[in-house]
């Protein structure tokens, strides 16, 4: 569903087939609830009649497509960010520190800022942002990697320092809708990360930087492939 070379066509039916799966997965879990979200869903949102089985099942899709999409991204990118600036890419890997590797990894959550144009609101009142004024029931697309590079936020926001606090930054989002996933995406990139350089000390890119093809038609940032070599 995801391959940048599939058709229209095999994408429609790949996600088809997905939806199906979770709808199948949701009348399973009407007749035998577990502990898990699905059967939380049916029990405090579909049986109240906030959500149709349909949505429950959208729902459980979007968090898969999520979770997958954004993080395997996010290592990608990441890893290419640490390969362009190995002395960075040395405090990960040299380190045994935790709280080092949990801090590099906020780090490059700001500065790569993968989800780039999905977070969109209403506004329930009239204001003005920059100059410009939004009236109440517009909406509003929230570019959340020019808000991580904002000069106000922090001094030299488009270089990676690993050793800065960027606590407060907007990678996931902001408020009630923050990502749902995000204690999760931090477990996986602070495990990932720093077993990649360690087990391959010697890993490279394996072509110029000019011929890295990057993501930018899709809503979550990365790069379609890395060539490395090590």
């Amino acid at each position: 569903m995801n391959r940048a070379d599939a058709s229209p066509q095999e994408k429609g039916e790949a996600s088809g087939a997905l939806f199906a799966y979770l709808l199948g997965l949701v009348e399973r879990k009407e007749r035998e609830p577990g502990d898990d979200l699905i059967s939380r869903l049916l029990t405090e949102r579909v049986a109240t009649g906030q959500l149709s089985r349909e949505e429950a099942a959208m729902n459980g899709m979007i968090l898969l497509f999520a979770r997958h999409e954004t993080t395997a991204n996010m290592i990608g990118l990441g890893t290419l960010a640490l390969l362009q600036n190995p002395d960075q890419a040395a405090r990960i890997r040299d380190t045994d520190d935790p709280a080092v590797v949990a801090n590099a990894v906020e780090e490059l959550l700001r500065y790569l800022s993968i989800a780039q144009d999905m977070i969109v609101r209403v506004a329930t009142e009239d204001l003005t942002i920059g100059g410009h004024l939004i009236r109440a029931g517009e909406a509003v697309t929230v570019n959340l990697p020019d808000a991580n590079r904002d000069t106000v936020f922090l001094d030299q926001p488009d270089t990676v320092d690993l050793a800065r606090n960027t606590r407060g930054h907007l990678a996931f989002g902001y408020g009630v809708h923050q990502c749902l996933g995000q204690n999760l995406a931090r477990v996986e990139l602070q495990v990932a990360l720093p077993a990649l350089l360690r087990r391959l000390p010697g890993l490279r890119l394996a072509v110029p930087l000019e011929e890295v093809k990057f993501r930018h038609d899709k809503s979550a940032y990365g790069v379609h492939e890395l060539p490395v070599a090590w």
